[in-house]
């Protein structure tokens, strides 16, 4: 008889139900955590600038910029871009991967 008052005292705790449930949503938010921390357009702790060109080169690029608190977005418009100036000069790419810009004009 003692032996199975000792086997009943073992039965489910419906506190332990409620702890497991804890611990799942522990792991849940650690997941959404680690989410916003790896995405810097979300970040709020974040103070850098960011950038992020997404389809570059294509017709339906579109540039993302963050700089602070404030995210603007361009689209291109497929087309060429084209405009009134002049030339200001000429770029050369040396040998060891730098670029030198000579500006177009006489000697000062």
């Amino acid at each position: 008889m003692a032996l199975k008052l000792l086997h009943e005292a073992e039965t489910d705790d419906p506190i332990l139900s409620v702890v497991n449930l804890i611990d799942i949503f522990l792991v849940v938010i650690a997941a959404l955590l680690i989410t916003v921390a790896q995405n810097p357009l979300i970040n709020p702790f974040n103070k850098q600038d960011v950038t992020v060109i997404t389809d570059p080169g294509k017709p339906s690029m579109e540039i993302m910029v963050k700089k602070g608190e404030k995210v603007e977005r361009f689209k291109a418009s497929g087309a060429i871009g084209s405009g009134d100036g002049e030339k200001a000069g000429v770029a050369y790419k040396m040998k060891d991967g730098s670029i030198v810009y000579v500006p177009e004009g006489g000697t000062q």
